[in-house]
């Protein structure tokens, strides 16, 4: 249940001037690749896939081809959050999950299925957290999975309360040293934090041409690949695993080229994975 402490918290959301930008974008963002993705099951997801594609779907029939290509590019987001749960660790009823970001909600609604614990999404955009609280009325778990309008850098919840927190593709709208001590307070010590996310090589150097047009696109700021590691050990959080998935999402943006759904960004991310200069990254980290 939610406790006192969390709900004097509730509506107070402090934002920066930027992150005020972000929460507008959200709450008036319905771009088609987030939701016609999401009408397949239900869950809606905010972030791209991995794993290898069914090509044969480009070989259907006019009439199904656009309705099977949408169902192959959303199980591929799905193989992609089911991917970062499978880092959270050992889960029960008794535990409390966190998803810092959650956009829609999918990764939270699939979380309580999968483990049957309790789970607070958090986001700035109230149109994100009204969409994802009906998705969870819809279901029946309105008790179990809350969506929040709060600040994942400032969150309000009590230290310590959670087993497992995670970013799915939402950690370049904040600065890491910030974000990484308020996962830090919030994880009780053994408990682990997850991320996927893009991050730029700074083997190479300053971020490329195309990363540059990706920030762009999306109002964020891609960080750098070392930042994510000082910044999780200025804030006892020990990267337990790290996977480089950047040649398991190229085959998504492959196909997602080729949908009526492509944004125009695609070919921006496939230069961008090719050349070596961006890389999609997930990092799994222990609080000590």
């Amino acid at each position: 249940m939610t406790s006192v402490q969390d709900s004097l918290h509730a509506s107070v959301v402090p934002v920066s001037p930027y992150q005020r930008s972000v929460a507008d974008y959200w709450n008036a963002e319905r771009n088609p690749v987030n939701l016609r993705l999401g009408e397949v099951d239900g869950i809606y997801h905010h972030h791209y896939g991995i794993g290898e594609v069914d090509w044969s779907v480009l070989q259907s029939p006019p009439e199904l081809r656009e309705t099977r290509l949408i169902e192959e590019l959303h199980r591929l987001e799905s193989a992609q959050a089911d991917f970062l749960l499978d880092h959270l660790g050992p889960l029960g009823p008794a535990d409390r999950v966190m998803d810092a970001g959650c956009g829609r909600g999918g990764s939270s609604l699939v979380a309580a299925a999968r483990f049957g614990c309790e789970v607070d999404g958090v986001s700035i955009s109230q149109a994100q957290v009204d969409f994802a609280n009906e998705q969870a009325r819809l279901r029946g778990v309105g008790d179990q999975v809350r969506f929040n309008l709060r600040n994942m850098l400032d969150t309000g919840f009590p230290t310590g309360a959670f087993q497992a927190t995670w970013n799915n593709e939402s950690t370049m709208y904040v600065e890491l040293g910030l974000l990484f001590a308020e996962h830090s307070r919030l994880l009780r010590r053994g408990g682990r934090y997850v991320c996927i996310t893009g991050c730029y090589n700074d083997a190479y150097g300053l971020p490329s041409r195309a990363v540059s047009q990706i920030n762009a696109h999306y109002i964020c700021d891609i960080h750098p690949r070392s930042t994510y590691f000082r910044e999780m050990a200025a804030n006892r959080l020990v990267p337990t695993s790290v996977v480089d998935l950047t040649p398991a999402t190229i085959p998504y943006w492959r196909l997602r080229a080729q949908s009526s759904l492509a944004t125009g960004i695609e070919n921006t991310f496939l230069d961008a994975y090719t050349d070596g200069s961006f890389q999609y990254l997930l990092i799994a980290a222990d609080r000590v």
